[in-house]
């Protein structure tokens, strides 16, 4: 038996997207909710995402905006893409509740979000949306108008890795976050905490009912009485755990918190429960930085990638998700090691043509002192210098050149898909590699956060490994197996995801008896 020292109806842990999500639904709702967070800040792997986007198809932001889409349309979409890698009655949930949640949280003013089209990732699939409008936005919002609660929000990334001062407005995600951390604080019945990581989850009788956190270094037995949801991310942070089940690349390079380690994972494996899609992430090309890290970055504007060979491998435009696992497949089969190179001319100077970095790229002599990039006059110069082949990369530019010139991309089709057009207006991504200097910037592989982890049904309930729903455990986020099983449909999706799987487990707990 546990002596308890506190007790509420819902304990969630990680704060999140998702896990805020779950707190305000469930004080909402009317129960007492408390939320820990292992860190000293809240907002999860979310609060670094730049868009802070959603996938919800048919919302009514979108509604009110005129679409013409339709749920049977993006579940079409949804199915072809993901097939049957995951339950069809999970993918459903996720296609289907998402305009319900953002009509649930519009009816409080402090929720506030609009249209900002990003097309589909898979733009060939049946039903593909191209224009973009399955996708919203939380709308920003001044930072005073949050508060006090903004000392104790994460992110940005800019302020985080180099020092940044904080914006005087929170956009993508740091909106999202704030603005939920503001809409939760007018309720008394919600308590969240930092500094309070999950160490393990309490059963009796088969019954999740409670947990033991650490909060600055005193065990804490906190009763749930109507349940326990995990939604504390991934578990990207942890090499140990990326081995154990084979996740490609380095908690280095991951853009998600320092603690997301995996450890409502573990809690959940430990009371019995099932787990699926464990060497599953969410993936990007990643730039590398001075500091060592290779960081997730997209929107380029020139450019091409070479191996090692001094070959290109690649649809440099396709969507991150896309384009990393190519990578990741290539370096399973061994065409493709690390670092891989981008190669590009003097047009737009020397420094990369790349627009979104997610970390700002810092002053250009600490790449060129770490030997991240490289300068020459000729690109046979440049080859020697990045070490490979210089009559492969000559014949490789020569190759690319020619096929700018046709505006068609024969080797791996750059702008076929309306994705490969959406940072250069719908105009050819390609763009000749004629002007020198020539340059090369070194790449990675990078993650949004991995997306395995619990198994769960369709309100959220985490399922032992018979199928049978654990009661009281509940899981949302990156802590659960993702609906989206080896592919990224859109983008939103992670956030999108977390947030309603939490709404969802939150809701099904006001029904449950204690």
């Amino acid at each position: 038996m546990v002596s308890w020292n506190e007790e509420y109806d819902v304990l969630i842990a990680g704060s999140g997207g998702g896990g805020l999500t779950g707190a305000y639904t469930a004080a909402r709702e009317g129960l007492e909710v408390i939320l820990v967070e292992a860190t000293d800040k809240f907002g999860g792997t979310t609060a670094y995402s730049g868009g802070g986007g959603v996938w919800f198809p048919c919302n009514p932001v979108l509604q009110r905006a005129g679409t013409d889409d339709t749920i049977e349309d993006a579940l079409e979409y949804y199915h072809a893409v993901v097939g049957d890698r995951t339950p069809r009655e999970l993918q459903d949930t996720y296609v289907r509740g998402g305009a319900p949640l953002i009509e649930y949280l519009e009816q409080d003013e402090n929720l506030e979000f609009e249209m900002r089209p990003w097309p589909d990732y898979f733009g060939k699939a049946p039903k593909a949306r191209l224009d973009g409008q399955r996708h919203i936005v939380p709308t920003p919002i001044p930072a005073v108008e949050v508060g006090d609660l903004r000392a104790s929000m994460r992110g940005p990334l800019d302020t985080e890795r180099l020092g940044a001062p904080l914006p005087d407005v929170l956009v993508g995600a740091q909106s999202l976050i704030g603005r939920l951390l503001k809409a939760i604080a007018k309720y008394p019945n919600a308590d969240l905490r930092l500094n309070t990581p999950l160490v393990e989850l309490v059963v009796e009788e088969g019954v999740v009912v409670g947990a033991i956190v650490d909060h600055h270094g005193e065990r804490r037995a906190i009763r749930a009485r109507k349940g326990v949801l995990l939604a504390a991310g991934g578990f990207e942070g942890n090499d140990e755990l990326r081995l154990k089940y084979g996740v490609p690349g380095t908690a280095r390079d991951t853009v998600s918190p320092r603690g997301n380690l995996g450890a409502a994972h573990q809690a959940g494996m430990a009371v019995g429960a099932d787990i699926d899609l464990m060497s599953e992430a969410w993936w990007a090309p990643g730039m590398t930085h001075p500091d060592g890290r290779s960081v997730f970055a997209l929107w380029f504007t020139g450019g091409i990638f070479v191996n090692q060979d001094g070959k290109r491998f690649v649809n440099e435009s396709s969507a991150y998700d896309r384009l990393g696992r190519d990578v990741i497949d290539q370096m399973e089969d061994g065409s493709v090691t690390l670092p891989y190179w981008m190669i590009y001319d003097n047009k737009e100077g020397e420094r990369p043509p790349v627009r979104a970095t997610n970390v700002s790229m810092v002053e250009t002599e600490k790449y060129e002192a770490a030997g991240l990039w490289h300068t020459a006059d000729t690109l046979e110069e440049l080859a020697e210098k990045i070490g490979v082949p210089a009559d492969h990369l000559v014949a490789t530019v020569a190759r690319f050149n020619a096929m700018v010139a046709k505006g068609v991309d024969e080797d791996f089709g750059r702008g076929d898909e309306a994705y490969d057009r959406a940072f250069t207006n719908g105009e050819s991504p390609l763009v000749a590699i004629d002007l020198g200097p020539y340059h090369a910037a070194t790449f990675g592989i990078s993650d949004l956060g991995t997306k395995g982890g619990l198994r769960t049904d369709t309100a959220a309930r985490v399922l032992d490994t018979g199928g049978n729903p654990i009661k009281g455990l509940y899981a949302a986020g990156n802590t659960m197996a993702a609906p989206s099983g080896t592919v990224y449909p859109g983008g939103g999706n992670p956030i999108g995801t977390s947030m309603l799987f939490s709404h969802l487990a939150a809701l099904d707990m006001v029904g449950r008896q204690a």
